[in-house]
């Protein structure tokens, strides 16, 4: 038997009331965090800031990995850092913990940075341009897996 959809919540082409564009949502992310270019993250991570890379596994192996970033996949990034959370690591202790999220191009991260935030972690940010501009500056990185073989 095929499945049938309610006529009460077939909308066809216009969006919802109350519903917003990825744009928007991205926007509003973004207005809310203090971005870093590639180069102020590196200089926060090194001063004591945890850098958390979200990339899947597949996108770290084709294109490389920043040493030293703690490797916290999207799909599990607010068990991990929430504090009250009992699958949180045990760096994420404390709400003012220093965040700096990167993904690969800048965008994920944000909306990553911003749940962070609402979770309470008031220091998270992104890095702005993510692994790519990160690459482009010079800044150290490993990989690609591929070329490591």
């Amino acid at each position: 038997m095929p499945f049938r959809q309610p006529r009460s919540s077939c909308r066809g082409p216009r969006p919802p009331a109350g519903s917003r564009s990825i744009d928007a949502i991205l926007a509003g992310a973004r207005a809310r965090l203090c971005r870093l270019d590639p180069e102020a993250a590196h200089l926060a991570h090194r001063l004591g800031a945890v850098l958390v890379d979200i990339r899947p596994a597949a996108q770290r192996g084709a294109t490389g990995a920043v040493p030293g970033a703690l490797i916290v996949e999207r799909n599990v990034l607010e068990w991990r850092f929430d504090p009250r959370s009992g699958s949180r690591l045990p760096i994420a202790d404390r709400y003012d913990l220093p965040v700096i999220v990167f993904c690969q191009e800048g965008y994920t991260s944000s909306l990553a940075a911003a749940a962070l935030q609402d979770l309470g972690l008031y220091r998270a940010t992104d890095v702005v341009g993510g692994f790519v501009a990160w690459r482009l500056a010079g800044l150290p990185a490993f990989g690609p897996a591929r070329m490591l073989a």
